[in-house]
């Protein structure tokens, strides 16, 4: 009986030892004393967002942070505590969990990792400031677009004048 508690514990230690190395970003939240309704809809807007998240014994996140060399991180692990899991966007945690807990105060968020650092609690609210990949991406191409159409535009008036002159 004992050994096959402490394999079923070995497992999910694996299990969050695999979920902590896949994701780009993780943010852990207190969420005690949230209300039925508010922890559906917070689940409800993490799905939506890519975002996995679960509750596992801290033990056994210490376990798996300690593994992986995340020892910062074990600090954060007292009491209630969820973990937000991002695999393709690393600050979209941060940035779902920092906005639901600004409407409910009893969310709390604790500390984040991000590529390997452990981030603190004001770090991980100035990473949901971050806007996501693909908005930052069509900024970028955005700046590009405006010089391109200016000059686009002015080698157009240069032709259109050549023509003129030449008609004249």
């Amino acid at each position: 009986m004992a050994n096959k508690n402490r394999q079923l514990k070995e497992a999910k230690v694996a299990e969050i030892k695999e979920k902590l190395e896949k994701a780009q970003g993780v943010v852990l939240a207190q969420y005690q004393g949230l209300s039925v309704e508010e922890d559906t809809e917070l689940r409800k807007s993490l799905r939506e967002a890519g975002i996995e998240y679960k509750v596992y014994k801290n033990t056994l996140v210490t376990l798996a942070a300690k593994e992986l060399g995340l020892d910062g991180i074990v600090e954060y692990l007292e009491g209630p505590v969820s973990i937000a899991f991002g695999y393709e966007d690393a600050t979209a945690p941060a940035r779902v969990l920092n906005t639901f807990a600004s409407t409910h105060k009893k969310m709390e968020l604790k500390a984040g990792i991000v590529d390997g650092t452990v981030y603190d609690q004001e770090q991980v609210k100035v990473l949901a400031t971050i806007p996501s990949k693909e908005v930052l991406i069509a900024k970028l191409l955005g700046s590009f677009k405006a010089p391109l159409s200016n000059l686009a535009y002015l080698l157009n008036a240069i032709a259109e004048k050549k023509q003129e002159t030449a008609a004249e």
